[in-house]
């Protein structure tokens, strides 16, 4: 059964380029890894001052934002098994087109080994800035300012989250993870897999069994071996039931 998980996180100010560094697998976040699980990277949207570069422009972000601003947004969503990585490169291309649109942003996937089960772990970090470029030409000092409304040029770029509330922000949330099933299954269907997914939660479906945990790796190595061997055929029993 295809799996779905999607999540979004905001990242404070002063860490925007260590988080593009960790997901770009770069410097010290390839150097410790066992085994190197990026499947592909990918970059677009960058304003010229960049120069191709999207460490470079979560950098300036980081010096840029405000102090109580996100320096950067970023989906990270589990990918289908049932898709090869080129087709998962491809669903993930489409989602980024869809939802991030013309805002700069680093795409990454992953495929590391599970702590449990030994499977791959597909997986994709859509990092990117919510400011919207407007044809204006800025360097990094003003691009992350301020926007100005009534001359545009004077100001920073304007942020597409500016001017929600939490309501309307959850709901762009709600909207997104609507669409990424959507698109899943799309992209399940056209590569002829039966298996489906619903972006609502358990109960909203109407089924009972709790949602399964994630653990995360320190919680998975806090486990003896009967604990992990008891929570896999929980995994299996809860699988079934929303099958």
């Amino acid at each position: 059964m295809a799996s779905y998980h999607l999540s979004i996180k905001n990242g404070k100010r002063g860490s925007a380029a260590n988080h593009a560094a960790y997901i770009a697998r770069v410097g010290k976040y390839g150097a410790c890894l066992d085994t190197p699980d990026l499947v592909a990277l990918e970059h677009g949207n960058l304003p010229e001052w960049a120069n191709g570069d999207p460490l470079y422009f979560f950098k300036m972000s980081d010096a840029g934002e405000r102090a109580n601003g996100a320096a950067y947004r970023e989906l990270e969503i589990a990918l289908p098994s049932e898709l090869t990585q080129e087709q998962q490169q491809e669903l993930a291309r489409e989602f980024v087109g869809q939802v991030i649109g013309p805002r700069p942003y680093l795409l990454a996937l992953h495929s590391p080994t599970a702590a449990l089960g030994g499977v791959p772990q597909d997986h994709m970090h859509a990092m990117f800035s919510d400011r919207m470029p407007d044809g204006i030409e800025r360097p990094p000092e003003s691009f992350f300012s301020r926007f100005n409304p009534i001359h545009p040029e004077l100001g920073g770029c304007k942020k597409s989250s500016g001017g929600k509330d939490r309501g309307e922000l959850k709901g762009v949330l709600m909207a997104i993870r609507e669409d990424f099933a959507e698109l899943q299954n799309k992209h399940l269907k056209k590569y002829g897999h039966p298996a489906r997914v619903d972006h609502r939660s358990n109960r909203d479906r109407g089924i009972e069994t709790d949602a399964e945990r994630h653990l995360g790796s320190g919680g998975i190595k806090s486990m003896t071996a009967q604990e992990k061997e008891r929570y896999k055929e929980n995994r299996k029993g809860l699988r079934q039931a929303v099958a």
